[in-house]
């Protein structure tokens, strides 16, 4: 596969690798550990294709969108899609297997790289075997494990196994530095490549669609996107707005919903209120946050995603009884992503024991007002899109950037990653 290479220059001033003459192509192996990963590999996947022009072909671990760019799976990506300890261990003996035999099958394809996304539980041993048998191939990691907000010695310890990381958030390339992780840079957040589209979006389409009465209020609730939370936040979510109900604030209920959860939800609105409605796909879901007078969240993503459409939120969060038991080792003063792109904690969060029916209700109730912790919530959401926005390409064609870079670097033609314009790098 490593033939003779010179440098050579495309119609764009990029230089190329050039293999006995000819320009190269490339072989990437990619593995994703969870459907928010295969949405991220699939636009990664995409960008490079554009760059690449057909020079590049895929091999690794992925969902439906990475394989619409040219990937071919090892195995289904729903035998190793879980999450939280107590979900993982019964699946622990197919997991530690689909590890090996993805390891195997990397070392198999000699790639010119390894791209590793997010998953560290899955993703990371895998990057180890790799490495300890096969130091040469570049291996690049796609999402930095939360090691600013808890275990920050993994910062360290990733130095060792992973060539470069590319971070969805603007304070990460800094925590990597000081933690002594490896050279990181901020390419990020997918999600604001949607800023425009967003505000195109026309909400009071769905709201006709759906019969909403545009005087009463639309309450967004979100109990997660896996099996798992929503069993643990469906209850107290339900609850919360029985009480707001009584309490006769009249609201209209969207609950935005993934398929591989949708038949849990369906069963459990059977004891919601009434004007309980289901959307699906991500235009909808972005119309109903639109629409909103606020929404009740589990903790994650979605909390961005809230905070781009200028959605005032209250967070909440139940994990299984025997994570809750290592609360003590979280290192951040909070646990909503929304809070920490801002460092203030401007979005309240309700975790654990402070989830409970009233506690929301009570938060909720001043969303739902035109109060002052209302005001403050829309003040914090105005300041949430420059510190996520970067100079220059998207974040996805920011991270193909990087890339390649990592691979021209290796072939010895061109500058390393670290050495990219892109804001936030750090080494």
């Amino acid at each position: 596969m490593r033939g003779r290479t010179s440098g050579a220059v495309n119609d764009d001033g990029r230089e190329s690798v050039l293999v006995d003459g000819a320009t190269r192509s490339y072989c990437l192996f990619v593995i994703a550990g969870e459907h928010s990963g295969d949405a991220l590999g699939g636009k990664l996947m995409e960008a490079l294709n554009q760059r690449l022009a057909g020079r590049v072909r895929y091999l690794g671990v992925g969902g439906e969108k990475m394989a619409r760019q040219g990937l071919v799976s090892q195995f289904p990506l729903s035998d190793v899609a879980v999450m939280g300890l107590l979900s993982i261990l019964p699946r622990l003996p197919r997991i530690a297997r689909r590890i090996f035999q993805t390891v195997d099958a990397a070392l198999s394809a000699d790639p010119d790289a390894v791209i590793i996304i997010d998953s560290p539980e899955f993703t990371h041993p895998i990057a180890k075997r790799i490495r300890s048998r096969r130091p040469d191939i570049p291996i690049i990691d796609y999402v930095s494990p939360t090691v600013w907000a808890w275990r920050p010695g993994r910062a360290r310890k990733m130095r060792r196994y992973i060539d470069h990381l590319l971070a969805l958030l603007p304070f990460e390339p800094d925590a990597h530095a000081r933690l002594g992780g490896p050279p990181t840079t901020y390419v990020g957040h997918p999600m604001i490549e949607t800023l425009d589209w967003l505000e195109a979006l026309d909400a009071e389409e769905l709201g006709a669609r759906l019969g909403l009465c545009p005087e009463d209020p639309v309450l967004v609730v979100l109990p997660g996107s896996r099996g798992s939370e929503v069993s643990r936040l469906v209850e107290p979510f339900r609850e919360a707005v029985s009480v707001l109900q009584e309490r006769s604030h009249n609201l209209q209920v969207l609950i935005p919903v993934v398929d591989s959860v949708r038949d849990l939800v369906e069963e459990e609105i059977k004891k919601w209120p009434q004007r309980t409605h289901l959307v699906s796909g991500d235009e909808d879901k972005f119309k109903a946050f639109k629409l909103a007078r606020a929404a009740l969240a589990a903790s994650g993503t979605v909390t961005l995603e809230l905070a781009l459409a200028g959605t005032p939120m209250a967070v909440a969060y139940r994990v299984d009884p025997l994570a809750s038991q290592l609360r003590f080792l979280v290192k951040v003063p909070s646990v909503v992503l929304a809070n920490l792109v801002l460092d203030e904690n401007a979005f309240p969060e309700l975790l654990q024991e402070d989830c409970q029916p009233e506690k929301l209700a009570n938060t909720l109730e001043l969303l739902l007002k035109d109060t002052p912790e209302r005001e403050a919530q829309l003040e914090a959401l105005g300041r949430i899109p420059s510190k996520m926005l970067i100079d220059g390409p998207s974040p996805s064609e920011a991270a193909a950037d990087v890339v390649i870079e990592r691979l021209e670097s290796a072939a010895g033609c061109v500058p390393e990653a670290s050495n990219l314009k892109v804001h936030g790098s750090r080494n």
